[in-house]
């Protein structure tokens, strides 16, 4: 509609009263974040992590009545023995080999959930299995499985009208020694002490302690790195690749869901020891040049010998096979006549004496597999310790938020960080679900999109390396400005103060 003579033109909307926002061009942005829920997390109020181990029981050989009574009277024996809540074991029963569950039954026993999204992860696998000639039940752990093997006397089938069967002492006793050592580390992480445990000795409690010690932080990437010295020219090389495959891939797949892993290798020809690490002594009561245990620290000359340092975000663990000149051949430690120790933190050695043939006074140019086999299963044990992890899995504690930016108002925070947090809050929630539910897969999946978030968060590059200077750095930076201006200023005004009594001595005279 055309305006008409002397009616009320509005102004253009390019000339409008500049918003509240534009005119606040040095404020800092400072996204909301949910500070008290961050702290509840931090503080372990939101979640109280328990860790339900899913236990499948196979018992062919048993009617269904005899294995259901079985298997509760098995339960209330391991929540008899249990004391620590928050890792108890549930039985579930299957009477299929294969592992499959049968159907649900109205009987009170407790059967595998066959839905995959609602399944928990299994544990265990207990074969109950009769063997003629037994007097007691025994157990058999398979190597490389989860699976438990438990042979009983024939004539110790569980009756129903038995409350207690010795074969159900048997296994829930076999249960409680497997999992003690997971049980008792848990507790400790989880309280910082195992002394509500009946069951943790003083030297397993001062065992979980050490590795915890000798352990890495988790990190979502370790790289490792296996080097070959040698003080020589030989060996030259190894068949390092097929060792690798042969005999860490296995253990770096069962880690897949935790961490990745990456792999570099290296041959160090003439790599002498350090001028302040002492030389090897021989023994003749021996046979063999020792190392005294006290110098072992001094061992890896790390001013000469090429050693990869931390490689992108993760920590690198180092793998050193030594390989003695064979004049100084065979090498090991004084003490304990072992021939290989570890580096808390840091990694593994590993002294190689190859076996030379009558005459022989120089090592062999090539190290095939086979005579890398000591060496690479000892790096594998060396790899488990700096990781942390006990002789049965455990699960690592799920990350918590980080509510400091709240303390420190001069800090922005951008909107991405802002999202992050809220990931990361999802994700705890969605790990503390899956672990109350025995998903410890999902859990883990969880768990690490949690602590990428946490970190990128953490390290964002606008909130600590750019705009955020503590006070302190600012009167640093100032301080040296106000004495120029201020000395002049204070010389004035003593001058003019000297004058203005001058004045008033002269009036009065």
């Amino acid at each position: 509609m055309t305006a008409k003579s002397g009616d009320p033109v509005s102004p253009p909307a390019e000339a409008s009263t500049p918003s509240k926002s534009t005119q606040r061009t040095t404020s800092i942005y400072r996204a909301h974040l949910p500070i008290q829920e961050m702290v509840d997390w931090a503080d372990g109020k939101t979640c109280r992590p328990v860790y339900p181990l899913e236990i499948q029981v196979v018992a062919p050989s048993l009617q269904l009545p005899e294995s259901q009574h079985l298997l509760r009277t098995t339960q209330h024996t391991l929540d008899d023995l249990n004391e620590f809540a928050a890792h108890h074991l549930r039985l579930k029963l299957t009477n299929d080999t294969n592992g499959s569950p049968p159907r649900t039954g109205n009987d009170g026993v407790d059967t595998l959930d066959s839905t995959p999204e609602h399944a928990a992860d299994i544990a265990l696998t207990v074969h109950v299995r009769p063997e003629e000639g037994l007097v007691a039940p025994r157990s058999e752990l398979q190597p490389h499985t989860t699976q438990l093997d438990v042979f009983y006397p024939p004539s110790q089938i569980p009756s129903p009208s038995t409350s207690n069967p010795p074969l159900s002492i048997f296994i829930a006793q076999e249960l409680q020694r497997l999992y003690g050592e997971e049980k008792a580390t848990i507790a400790h992480i989880l309280s910082g002490e195992t002394a509500g445990l009946d069951s943790a000795s003083p030297e397993l409690t001062e065992s979980i302690s050490r590795r915890l010690r000798r352990s890495m932080k988790y990190a979502e990437t370790y790289h490792l790195s296996f080097s070959l010295f040698t003080p020589g020219s030989a060996p030259s090389s190894w068949d390092i690749e097929a060792a690798i495959q042969e005999y860490l891939a296995p253990l770096l797949d069962a880690f897949a869901p935790i961490s990745n892993f990456t792999i570099d290798t290296q041959v160090q020809l003439y790599a002498t020891f350090s001028p302040m690490t002492p030389a090897p002594i021989y023994d003749e009561a021996e046979a063999a040049w020792t190392l005294k245990k006290e110098d072992l620290s001094a061992f890896i000359n790390a001013a000469e010998w090429p050693l990869n340092p931390s490689i992108g975000s993760g920590p690198t663990l180092n793998f050193i096979l030594y390989v003695p000149d064979p004049s100084q051949s065979p090498m090991i430690v004084k003490e304990n006549r072992a021939s290989s120790w570890i580096v808390p933190q840091w990694g593994g050695v590993f002294l190689l004496n190859p076996s030379l043939a009558k005459g022989q006074t120089s090592n062999p140019a090539y190290l095939e597999q086979d005579s890398l086999q000591s060496a690479f299963k000892t790096f594998s044990h060396q790899l488990l310790t700096l990781l942390g992890t006990p002789s049965t899995p455990l699960l690592p504690s799920p990350p918590s938020a980080d509510p400091h930016p709240q303390s420190l108002p001069s800090i922005p925070i951008p909107a991405n960080v802002a999202s992050s947090v809220s990931i990361t809050l999802s994700h705890l929630s969605a790990t503390c679900s899956h672990l109350r539910e025995g998903r410890f897969n999902a859990a883990l999946a969880s768990a690490r999109v949690a602590e990428n978030e946490a970190e990128r968060s953490f390290f964002e590059k606008t909130m600590v390396g750019q705009v955020y200077f503590p006070d302190e750095h600012k009167v640093a930076v100032y301080l040296p400005l106000l004495g120029p201006i201020g000395v002049p200023l204070v010389v004035g005004l003593i001058k003019e103060v000297k004058r203005l009594v001058a004045a008033w001595k002269a009036r009065r005279v």
